[in-house]
């Protein structure tokens, strides 16, 4: 992902083609295990219904007995696969990927699931999430029988598998045996000729779930399925059974589903920010759909930071759901007070200097006589660099809003990711180097709030000690070496920040 120096910087423009100003998740996994039916298809549709979790590169691998069948390239799903591709994909298994490079440059050998060959076949690799050890393991790998082919840690993970079972260990054994020896996040879909896995690092850090297929022949193995969230499992009918538990790998095959516990002090940190923008509004979580979650931090939010103004809006569209529960719980009127372009993605014509300062907009465009004339109060849910969020508050001041104000679900953020989100380096975190005040300034809006860090956990109605919200406060749930330290964080700590200003 490209950086600036400067987040302010006056070369950053609404439509280049430059990093949005929201953390990005990492990638979207699939796995399924389905004699008799088509598993590349229905990979193929789980990975579109995960397509928002990784816009770069998908993949496919399927085992037809000890057979494996493999596409994978750089673009959307939809770009990747045709109806051709998928049928030279047979098989009973499978599992898929969908990427948004954390760790690894953009290039097509970086695109998953990564293969491996090994004494008892191949072995299929798709990754959710970031090592935070990659230095050693690879010291470790660089040393045995193996070539390094990638710079992804997915590859990392996949060959230590492969060492462990080439020593004489099945793949059950081997594999608990490279999960220990990886730290960080990783949830992990793994074929082998044997069976499909399903695997949560030891704090869960990364959602992954199990669903099954639905079937009138008794006699049949049951067909299971895994996926990054339940949106996955919905879109092909299956029914969601449970998630995978943090320390857990499930094993499925031709006798069913086992579970083995292989981190058995495991301690559950799932990433809030799935819970507060990475996730589908429609995927459940914890019996409910977020959508839901995100209706009460807005209805909190306006608790906690009332507006004296005429309309709520939302910025599409991850922000709408916020918005709709901040004007229900303040019974002020919600309105789309924006309209985004959903055909837009990361494009490689970039825009002369003349239509950059005639305004051209692409992806978000304002409605002038919704806004004209109105106080208007702009509900997102998170600022990370701040540059967007200055464009869309000048948007909405050239078509006529008389105030904008600016409340976010979410608390500041003031520190980096290293478990799979791209949220740059700390100093390119605007919460971390700017105050409330500042950060009003820079983006020009008459008043910001955000939502209080004990407000968003507290709205889970789950234990608040089970949710990693490092990016918030700085307490990651693993140890960080000095060099890991290093690439992200300041060397100065980040003084607390006052919610509102």
């Amino acid at each position: 992902m490209p950086n600036s120096a400067d987040c302010f910087s006056s070369d950053l423009h609404w439509d280049d083609d430059l990093p949005l100003d929201k953390p990005e998740e990492a990638c979207g996994v699939f796995g399924i295990y389905a004699p008799g039916e088509d598993v590349a298809k229905l990979t193929y549709f789980g990975l579109y219904a995960l397509q928002h979790r990784g816009q770069e590169s998908a993949g496919i691998a399927t085992f037809d007995g000890s057979q494996v069948y493999s596409h994978k390239d750089m673009g959307l799903v939809s770009q990747v696969f045709n109806e051709g591709i998928l049928n030279k994909l047979p098989g009973h298994l499978a599992v898929g990927h969908t990427r948004y490079s954390t760790t690894g440059s953009s290039r097509i050998s970086n695109a998953q699931p990564a293969l491996v060959e090994t004494r008892l076949g191949t072995l299929a690799l798709a990754h959710n999430g970031n090592l935070v050890n990659t230095g050693d393991l690879r010291d470790e790998l660089t040393d045995s029988e193996f070539d390094i082919l990638t710079t992804t840690d997915s590859e990392l993970i996949a060959l230590a598998i492969a060492q462990e079972v080439n020593q004489g260990k099945t793949w059950l054994e081997g594999s608990i045996s490279a999960f220990g020896r990886c730290q960080g996040a990783f949830s992990l879909t793994i074929a082998t000729p044997d069976g499909v896995m399903g695997v949560r690092d030891l704090n869960g850090i990364r959602p992954l779930v199990i669903g099954l297929l639905p079937s009138d022949d008794v006699d049949k193995p049951r067909r299971y399925v895994l996926a990054s969230e339940t949106c996955g499992l919905d879109i092909i009918g299956a029914e969601y059974i449970r998630d995978v538990e943090p320390g857990e790998v499930v094993w499925l095959n031709e006798e069913g589903m086992a579970s083995f516990h292989w981190a058995p002090q495991s301690s559950r940190k799932l990433c809030v920010f799935e819970m507060i923008y990475f996730a589908r509004p429609d995927s459940i979580m914890h019996d409910e759909s977020l959508y839901s979650y995100r209706m009460r931090l807005g209805k909190r939010l306006a608790l906690e930071s009332p507006a004296d103004v005429d309309i709520v809006i939302g910025v599409p569209d991850s922000g709408i759901p916020a918005a709709i529960g901040f004007s229900q719980q303040s019974e002020i009127p919600y309105a789309e007070g924006l309209i985004k372009n959903r055909y837009v993605g990361r494009t490689f014509i970039q825009p002369t200097q003349s239509m950059r300062e005639s305004g051209i907009r692409m992806k978000l465009n304002p409605l002038r006589d919704v806004l004209e004339g109105k106080r208007v109060l702009m509900v997102d849910d998170s600022i990370v660099r701040g540059t967007t969020s200055r464009k869309i508050v000048k948007a909405l001041r050239d078509a006529g809003a008389t105030e904008v104000h600016m409340r976010i679900s979410s608390p500041p953020v003031t520190h980096p990711c290293f478990y799979g989100i791209d949220t740059d380096s700390q100093n390119q975190l605007i919460a971390a180097t700017h105050s409330v005040a500042a950060i009003k300034e820079q983006i020009g809006v008459d008043s910001l709030a955000y939502l209080s860090w004990e407000g968003m956990l507290e709205e889970t109605r789950e234990d608040t000690t089970s949710f990693c919200s490092a990016c918030f406060t700085g307490n990651y749930p693993t140890p960080l070496s000095e060099p890991i330290k290093r690439t992200k964080l300041l060397l100065e700590p980040v003084p607390p920040t006052p919610a509102s200003v």
